[in-house]
């Protein structure tokens, strides 16, 4: 269980992220790459795709092996070295290293294999079993973990990482380990401690940085700010998001900026405030998205409108102010009139004109009932805005299109709302607009699957985008809508 620094329940997601860029980084490699060169894409795929405060240090730590393995040979000599060097530069990137992480897992590693011999199976079997001893021990070293009866969970994922580097290397199975038993009941508690988590991306120089980590390190805690050559990822918590964010463009070009509101988790369990969201979805997996960040949600079947009754109802469920997301143009009429009737019942409502599903998944993200209402507004409906939708389907029958006559079955691209593309393929069709939606500022793609193939799409569609634009992110969603097998967002 993730309880520290902040007990939002992501670590596992954030360390999976983080190793699957690294992993996908390796994929574009030619077969006649060198060690040097795939060393480098490996950590500079950790470094474009790391999350949260354990991917970003876990990212350094695999840039310290890189510096050490892109140039040798590969034996126990080299992997003992790698690994001491791991731990140097992931402690070097924190700016106040706490015991009990990831970081005292990785030092317990560095000083198990120094005294190692050069035989490659025994270096790593025996950073295996330092990493899983020293796992144990982290329950001890931080109060939070002892109170909650946990391990550190991001020295979890670290274990699992190495325990498959000694699995690789052995040709043998991960081991199993215990851990200590989890308290018999967790009660959701406020987060202490600074409101908002930064992380962003950041091109700039090193004397840059040197200067924007004093500023951010002022500004908040959990700072960790990797990279080299240029190229950094900032992940920092502070009460003044924007403030962060202005230290970065003082220091070079900040691009991927990811601002999460750290009391999340907590504010899910508090019932009885008075601000909340309607979303309407047409797909089971899009009602559960909706869901599961906290909105009120009206089920429709794709191509239709669902009457203004249940709609108004949802309003009345969710609170005294209501922003609504009709996520469909035909839907907006049903939500104004809907919105109209709360209104006259003593509901401060305002609906955001969402055209479609993915403009609506933007807005839910930046949603903080923290916030004026009215400032909550403007920020959803800023984000929906700079949100560009597509989607794909299959004509069922002969029409003229924006982009001329279409016959049943051939598939179509639709790019905000207008035909953009004929084509033959599915997912040809979907990698083409997909291309078309991204511009030089793009930074993340949101791919929702529907019935029909929708997830071998969006897996074309996301192993092109890796090829093609590294720099964007790529989040992909289970719809589970029907007619359009693929929802295409690019914010």
């Amino acid at each position: 269980m993730n309880v520290f620094p902040v007990p939002d329940g992501d670590t596992g997601t954030n360390l999976h992220l983080t190793m699957l860029s690294a992993a996908e980084a390796l994929d574009g490699l030619p077969a006649e790459a060198d060690g040097a060169r795939t060393w480098r894409a490996l950590a500079r795929g950790a470094l474009l795709g790391a999350r949260g405060n354990s991917g970003v240090i876990v990212s350094q730590a695999l840039r310290g092996m890189a510096e050490v393995l892109g140039g040798a040979a590969g034996g126990g000599r080299d992997l003992r070295r790698a690994l001491v060097r791991a731990a140097e530069t992931a402690r070097e990137a924190v700016a106040r290293p706490v015991e009990g992480t990831v970081l005292s897992v990785l030092a317990a590693v560095a000083h198990a294999v120094e005294g190692a011999s050069d035989e490659l199976a025994e270096v790593a079997r025996g950073a295996a079993s330092a990493a899983r001893a020293a796992l144990g021990r982290t329950t001890g070293q931080l109060d939070v973990l002892a109170r909650s009866g946990v391990v550190d969970a991001g020295a979890a994922g670290l274990t699992l990482i190495v325990e498959s580097l000694a699995a690789v290397v052995t040709g043998s199975g991960a081991g199993r380990y215990e851990v200590p038993a989890p308290a018999a009941e967790v009660r959701p508690s406020p987060v202490e401690g600074p409101a908002y988590e930064v992380m962003y991306l950041l091109e700039a120089d090193d004397a840059a940085v040197a200067a924007l980590r004093g500023e951010l390190d002022r500004l908040g805690d959990s700072l960790v700010v990797v990279g080299g050559d240029g190229l950094w990822n900032v992940h920092v918590h502070v009460d003044d998001a924007g403030a962060a964010v202005e230290a970065g463009t003082r220091a070079g070009r900040p691009y991927r900026i990811k601002v999460v509101y750290l009391d999340a988790p907590a504010r899910a369990h508090r019932a009885g405030h008075g601000r909340g969201v309607v979303a309407v979805a047409a797909g089971d997996g899009i009602a559960r998205l909706f869901q599961e960040a906290g909105a009120v949600v009206v089920r429709r079947d794709p191509g239709t409108s669902p009457p203004p009754a249940p709609v108004l109802e949802a309003i009345r469920r969710a609170g005294t102010e209501v922003v609504v997301l009709p996520n469909d143009t035909g839907v907006n009429a049903v939500a104004l009139a809907a919105a109209e009737t709360a209104r006259e019942e003593g509901v401060t409502v305002s609906v955001v004109p969402t055209r479609a599903t993915v403009q609506g998944v933007a807005a839910l993200a930046v949603h903080d009932p923290l916030r004026r209402f009215d400032d909550d507004v403007v920020a959803m409906a800023d984000a929906a805005g700079h949100t560009r939708h597509g989607h794909v389907w299959v004509a069922d029958r002969a029409a003229m299109t924006s982009a001329g006559v279409c016959r049943p079955g051939d598939v179509l691209g639709v790019i905000d709302g207008d035909v953009a593309l004929i084509g033959a393929a599915l997912p040809d069709v979907a990698v083409e607009i997909t291309s078309r939606m991204l511009s030089a500022g793009s930074e993340l793609v949101t791919l929702i699957t529907g019935l029909g193939g929708g997830e071998e799409l969006a897996r074309v569609v996301a192993a092109h985008l890796a090829a093609a634009r590294p720099d964007v992110e790529v989040t992909v969603h289970e719809g589970g809508q029907g007619g359009y097998p693929l929802l295409i967002g690019v914010e």
